[in-house]
């Protein structure tokens, strides 16, 4: 395929990737950095081989570079809604390893360092998870090209010829970025950086070169006389594509979101876990309004968890019997019947015997504290206990 053809299918694959990361950013939702932020990263420099047009008694070729450093610093600031802006200055740095051409064998020696100025727009994600956030852009601007570098090859008639390039260019250039951010738990507006980006520069990039030697293997060239040319070494295609590691710093982080709002379900209301019964004086019979009060606690008891219900049967401090001994005796057998009654209402009503246990405490354990041999209707009561 010509090289024309490639930079022509670069183009068009290109263009299906940056409708789908548009996409992307109108279904996903931002990470809203917001306000001044710094960042720094470093990491490794390859460029793809550079189409030569040469001269100086040098044929057209690749140049092919050996793997490089690169390093950029950045200021920028959010927007607050997925949207940044930042201005980065770059440097990347890589030694020269030969020209590739099919009628020469050639050795390179020496480097090319690029710096520039760059202005970028970005956009992050957010993709649900709080410790990762994709983001991607894409940035213009202005750098230059330095090279010192020397190149000696030999041809297959045994001619020999040295070559030193050196010079700057510059011109305008473009990137496109793709990362990965991830948010330093322990320091706020902190996020460690994972990032790709494709860089080239304007061209054709032409810097000067001075030949020694003959690549013919002439006579002359084999009597020991040499001939110097000078020309230039211009570079069509410059395409670089750098793996970077680095750290960003938000002076002005924005809080977590809120947590989401459901419409919280009103709890029901509880039931009551007691219910108390009254009863005439020396009477263990349930009246129509105990009777009732009787069914309430069933009904409520078929709709609460509960494993025993008890009942326990009181009096007041009088007796229908005089003297002290024999009064209290009476009331505690008075109080157990009271509590036997109700559990045989409950058991009228739908409640398992076996979950219900009685007690008879007679006049102790009084709600109103009464003078001896007192009448009080609210201590002759059974008390209904869910437990």
């Amino acid at each position: 395929m010509k090289p024309r053809q490639i930079l022509l299918a670069q183009t068009l694959l290109s263009a299906p990737l940056a409708a789908g990361l548009l996409l992307s950013a109108v279904i996903a939702h931002a990470q809203p950095v917001q306000g001044l932020y710094i960042a720094g990263e470093g990491g490794a420099s390859l460029n793809q081989d550079q189409r030569v047009k040469s001269s100086a008694n040098f044929p057209d070729g690749r140049d092919r570079w050996k793997t490089g450093a690169v390093g950029i610093g950045s200021v920028g600031w959010g927007l607050g809604n997925g949207f940044r802006v930042e201005v980065e200055g770059d440097y990347r740095n890589m030694g020269y390893n030969r020209l590739v051409t099919n009628t020469m064998t050639t050795k390179g020696d020496g480097r090319r360092q690029t710096y520039g100025v760059m202005v970028n727009a970005l956009f992050d994600l957010d993709i649900g998870k709080p410790w990762l956030f994709p983001y991607f852009g894409a940035g213009v601007g202005y750098g230059w090209t330095s090279t010192t570098a020397s190149l000696v090859g030999h041809n297959a008639a045994g001619g020999t010829t040295t070559q030193r390039m050196g010079g700057t260019y510059g011109n305008a250039t473009y990137q496109g970025i793709f990362g990965l951010s991830f948010p330093v738990p322990w320091v706020v507006g902190l996020s460690a950086t994972a990032e790709y980006r494709f860089w080239t520069m304007f061209g054709p990039q032409s810097h000067g070169v001075t030949s020694t030697g003959d690549i013919g293997g002439t006579t002359a060239a084999a009597a020991g006389v040499s001939s110097t040319m000078s020309g230039t070494h211009k570079t069509v295609t410059d395409f670089n594509h750098s793996m970077m590691l680095g750290l960003r710093y938000e002076f002005n982080p924005a809080p977590p979101p809120p947590p989401p709002v459901t419409n919280a379900v009103a709890p029901a209301p509880q039931a009551a876990r007691s219910y108390l019964v009254f009863f005439d004086w020396d009477k263990a019979d349930l009246t129509d309004r105990a009777r009732s009060i009787v069914n309430e606690a069933a009904q409520a008891a078929a709709h609460v968890a509960l494993t025993r219900i008890t009942v326990s049967g009181y009096t007041d401090s009088s007796s229908a019997h005089p003297g002290q001994k024999a009064g209290e005796e009476y009331n505690m057998k008075l109080s157990l019947r009271r509590a036997t009654v109700v559990k045989a209402e409950l058991m009228r009503d739908g409640i398992a015997g076996s979950t219900i246990d009685i007690h008879g405490y007679g006049e102790t354990h009084p709600l109103v504290q009464t003078a001896p041999n007192t009448k009080e209707a609210q201590n002759r009561r059974v008390e209904i206990i869910f437990r």
